[in-house]
């Protein structure tokens, strides 16, 4: 803690440094749709190793990268080794890189072409048949969201969604954006449910896999002492911030089309939100937790042509420092429109209009090239009803759930200091997962990777929730598009993100927490 550090109860008894899996899963074949790009290059097949390290992935494991890029399979192995952890990190010595390596093969082909797609279910059958994977197959969408509904088609034409022999479990992983809007969404679900069953179809937001926010779950319904308190009764206001000091980089030509509303809010924010505001499940599996998370976003209050231009405050970053070094403004970022109106900032108040959370505000925020990079949860409690101590203008205790950088919680009360008068100054306490726990993964991919495989849906999102958190974010585009445009840009990078936000809290007598 900032004055005395919280210390896990039996830290050696912790399960370990790294990830942790009590047994490895279920063999399998992996296609990796997109296998030639970023996120598999960086994140997927690098997740995928940890998973092989820490013996979670079954040793007869194979995955197929399947993309148009012509490439042999040494080509894509000595490809993907480039992206593996350097040095002997975790037990990855070159070892264990070499079998991991010897997993993987390439398939070349276009996602429209039927002829690609039955000679890739012949080498699926020749890999089951090798490798004794069970007829168990999991099918990862890496690709642009424009290509989703080819590949669809075209693993439903070469009879590669469904084990018709009964034989083995068929997934399918489907990386966000899911849909541009509420209307897309629906057309992209019902393409995918005419094909796969909603069991099998895993939408993934990487957000969900991180430790911080599956331990919101924990906090919350794990603990005694803190549910009695998460309600009106007790709690102020709410506030989410998911900030970033990075610029648009390398994703121009999406995030033109996106920007943050779309890319942040309608995805990671709601699902802090929902997990924040949620009631406690009857069991903590798949249905039981999603059930409840969807409840929340039914009970968001809508927003209406008025209530847009009241509640919710758009920007976008023009030049400015960051880090102590000169940065451009978004307008002149390679790719992006000279005169573009993309917002890469957005707060927003919303209500939860429901028993538990009436009359509680949640501001959220989010934006690009901002002070500093934080990801928290922060829960405003409301002061004390009479103050004793006279003349001390107490704040009202918060409890901060930090995501990242710095994963831990940090809980905040007011403590008398030393001296002859009784004067309250503001004290922490800090629970830190590095230091609780050491050094453990930091590949979200990692963690819902497994839970894929393993069959675990809890921490993906339901076609309902994707439908209900665009529903929510509709009118706002509406507005935008029908409405009057800030003078962009309206905050110079580095910064907090624009005046207009500041009003929003403090039209309600609040302010933000700094970044």
């Amino acid at each position: 803690m900032s004055d005395q550090e919280a210390k896990p109860a039996s830290a050696s008894n912790a399960p370990n440094q790294g990830f942790f899996c009590e047994a490895p899963a279920e063999p399998c074949a992996i296609v990796m749709f997109g296998a030639s790009g970023d996120l598999a290059r960086r994140k997927l097949l690098p997740a995928l190793f940890e998973l092989y390290v820490h013996q979670c992935l079954a040793p007869r494991f194979r995955l197929v990268g399947f993309a148009r890029t012509a490439m042999s399979d040494d080509d894509f192995r000595k490809s993907a080794g480039e992206f593996l952890p350097k040095g002997k990190e975790d037990g990855a010595d070159d070892a264990k890189k070499a079998e991991f390596l010897k997993c993987l093969s390439y398939f070349a082909g276009n996602y429209d072409d039927p002829a690609a797609f039955k000679k890739l279910a012949a080498r699926l059958e020749e890999l089951d048949k090798d490798g004794q994977l069970e007829g168990n197959k999991l099918y990862y969408l890496a690709t642009p969201p424009e290509v989703y509904q080819h590949a669809i088609e075209q693993l439903a034409a070469a009879n590669l969604a469904k084990n018709k022999s009964g034989k083995g479990w068929t997934r399918i992983i489907i990386e966000k954006p899911f849909g541009t809007d509420e209307k897309s969404a629906k057309a992209l679900n019902q393409k995918v449910l005419s094909v796969f069953d909603e069991s099998q179809v895993y939408r993934i937001d990487h957000y969900l896999g991180k430790e911080t926010v599956q331990n919101m779950l924990v906090f919350r319904f794990g603990n005694g002492i803190f549910e009695p308190l998460w309600n009106r009764n007790y709690i102020d206001s709410v506030q989410i911030t998911a900030s970033e000091s990075l610029g648009v980089e390398r994703r121009a030509a999406f995030y033109e089309n996106a920007g943050a509303l779309r890319d942040m809010i309608q995805s990671h924010v709601l699902q802090l939100t929902s997990l924040v505001a949620m009631e406690a499940p009857a069991n903590f599996d798949a249905n039981s937790v999603r059930n409840e998370k969807i409840k929340v976003l039914q009970s968001v209050r809508p927003f209406n042509k008025e209530t847009v231009w009241k509640s919710v405050v758009r920007g976008q970053y023009g030049p400015g420092k960051v880090g102590g070094k000169d940065v451009p403004g978004y307008r002149q970022e390679p790719g992006v429109k000279p005169d573009s109106s993309t917002d890469t900032f957005v707060a927003l108040a919303l209500h939860v209009d429901n028993w538990r959370w009436s009359g509680v505000p949640f501001y959220l925020r989010t934006g690009k090239r901002l002070a500093r990079p934080l990801t928290e949860v922060a829960i405003q409690f409301k002061r004390a009803p009479h103050m004793v101590f006279r003349g001390e203008n107490s704040e009202g205790n918060s409890l901060v759930l930090n995501i990242q950088p710095d994963e831990g919680i940090s809980l905040s009360f007011g403590a008398k200091a030393p001296g002859a008068q009784m004067h309250i100054s503001p004290v922490q306490m800090d629970f830190k997962y590095s230091q609780a726990f050491g050094n453990a993964s930091k590949n979200s991919y990692a963690t819902l990777l497994n839970d894929c495989i393993r069959g675990d849906a809890t921490l993906f999102d339901r076609a309902d929730s994707v439908e209900a958190a665009w529903a929510l974010v509709d009118p706002i585009l509406e507005a935008w598009k029908n409405g009057t445009q800030p003078p962009f840009p309206n905050y110079p990078a580095g910064s907090a993100g624009p005046t207009a936000a500041d009003d929003l809290t403090a039209q309600d007598g609040r302010r933000w927490r700094p970044l």
